[in-house]
């Protein structure tokens, strides 16, 4: 069975494939906070997970399932603290070499940020 490309249907996108440019910074922006959301999250996580695996369980006053359940909702909760105070710092390099184009895109743009404030800086009263 042979398929003619003239009688076929054109296929209409859902959305617009272009993109503007702040779209591509709003993308970009996401993905580099996912990004340092997960890096954070796994090295935190598997670090307090190693912690615990070094710690026996004590003879007495063990709490049991409960206790194994809300040691890992408190691990969950101090990975998630940890990772929003200091993730940045090691993500970010991770996250220049992982992804390029989108970092020197949030570089650029930073820079436009940042030239803007000391254009203001240069106003003086009068």
């Amino acid at each position: 069975m042979k398929i003619n490309p003239s009688q076929l249907t054109p296929i209409n996108p859902l959305r617009a494939t272009k993109t503007t440019a702040q779209d591509q910074i709003d993308g970009a922006r996401k993905l580099q906070d996912a990004y340092h959301d997960f890096v954070g999250k796994t090295f935190y996580g598997e670090m307090l997970k190693s912690m615990r695996s070094t710690v026996g369980k004590p003879a007495y006053f063990h709490g049991g399932q409960a206790e194994e359940i809300f040691r890992s909702q408190l691990d969950q909760h101090l990975t998630d603290h940890m990772s929003d105070a200091s993730a940045d710092g090691f993500a970010e390099p991770m996250f220049r070499l992982q992804f390029p184009q989108q970092a020197a895109l949030l570089a650029k743009e930073d820079q436009k940020a940042t030239a803007n404030l000391t254009d203001l800086s240069t106003l003086r009263r009068r």
